[in-house]
């Protein structure tokens, strides 16, 4: 009779569950940012409470408050500039005065003729063709890329609704991070060596992508639209987040975008131009990740480059912009759980061997 009530009470555990899961499913992204918020400031929160005596509740509202100053705030200023530049390329690229496959003739007709019959011979097949073809597709994306800009103005209620619950549950996390650290651990069916070793894993990669991605992010971004605003690039704030972006991604990174812009300026004559973002970007943007991350991640944290950007991409394909967080994480708890599964099983065949010689 107890293991019937036993299946019962986890089929209502499940039930419920899922249940909630459901109702709080429209607002996951500002759940999922309150939580990561709550990880990566909670050594700071500590701090905070310990100077005010203990008084976690006003430690958690000063955090808050730094968060909206530190981060919010400086975002939803560099949002507004950002659809005010997109909103002019896209007026550009509507009235024609941009022309995308303008700029792919320029370099070809820059280009020397034993390199267009080379890409000729590779199996490309025409060369032209191929240019009409990434013509259209950088258009369309550029099209794509400042309409959404546009249009975030449609979304302004729902964005603040979500930003007032992400910061309403970053509070209470805050405050009541050792309430609930301890409850959530007790519910986690695990040994206790274990589920310490899951919930390790977990915090460390959620501090890590934040700390170590989203920072060497922000720095490439920032450093990629400052040189593009002083060689007088058209849109560099533009191009500052769309470098931001591709730095996300491990083995692609910022020189996506800033080697081909290099390029195009070597090509048309543009050579001091194209020669000082040459080198800034391989010494000044490339090298940022190389010292950064270490110093911002650290060594324990550190997966297969190729398991990252699988997992980022797998990660924003399916979630969005919240994926470049969720892919990483669920990639890493993969591993993790994986490890946990395979010392398990080497423990129970040492056993089974054990009593087997007996």
């Amino acid at each position: 009779m107890r293991s019937f009530e036993d299946r019962v009470l986890l089929f209502l555990l499940a039930v419920i569950t899922l249940a909630l899961g459901w109702i709080l499913l429209p607002f996951y992204g500002a759940l999922l940012w309150g939580v990561v918020g709550a990880i990566v400031f909670a050594p700071l929160h500590r701090r905070v409470s310990q100077l005010m005596n203990g008084r976690d509740g006003g430690a958690a509202a000063i955090v808050v408050l730094l968060v909206i100053l530190i981060v919010i705030l400086p975002l939803s200023l560099i949002g507004t500039a950002l659809a005010q530049q997109a909103a002019g390329v896209y007026g550009q690229v509507q009235g024609g005065q941009l022309d995308v496959t303008q700029y792919f003739q320029k370099m070809l007709d820059a280009l020397p003729a034993w390199i267009v019959d080379l890409l000729n011979r590779s199996g490309l097949g025409s060369f032209a063709g191929l240019k009409d073809r990434l013509s259209a597709l950088l258009l369309r994306g550029s099209q794509v890329i400042a309409g959404q800009a546009l249009n975030i103005g449609q979304g302004t209620f729902e964005f603040f609704v979500s930003l007032f619950l992400m910061l309403y549950l970053l509070f209470f996390l805050l405050r009541d991070e050792e309430t609930l650290s301890r409850r959530i651990a007790d519910a986690i069916p695990l040994r206790d060596e274990q589920r310490d070793a899951l919930l390790s894993k977990f915090i460390i990669v959620i501090r890590a992508t934040v700390k170590g991605n989203l920072v060497v992010a922000l720095a490439q971004g920032a450093l990629g639209g400052l040189i593009f605003w002083f060689l007088g690039i058209t849109a560099p704030l533009l191009w500052a987040v769309v470098m931001a972006f591709m730095s996300l991604l491990p083995a692609v990174g910022a020189g996506i975008v800033w080697f081909p812009v290099a390029l195009y300026l070597l090509a048309t004559g543009s050579i001091w131009r194209g020669v000082i973002l040459m080198a800034y970007g391989a010494l000044v943007i490339g090298l940022v990740d190389n010292l950064l991350r270490p110093i911002l991640v650290g060594q324990d944290t550190k997966m297969p480059d190729y398991v990252v950007l699988l997992s980022t991409l797998g990660g924003i394909e399916v979630f969005g912009l919240n994926g470049f967080i969720i892919g990483p994480v669920i990639a890493a708890m993969f591993i993790a759980i994986w490890d946990m599964f395979t010392t398990v099983r080497s423990e129970n065949r040492a056993v089974a061997d054990v009593a087997s010689s007996e």
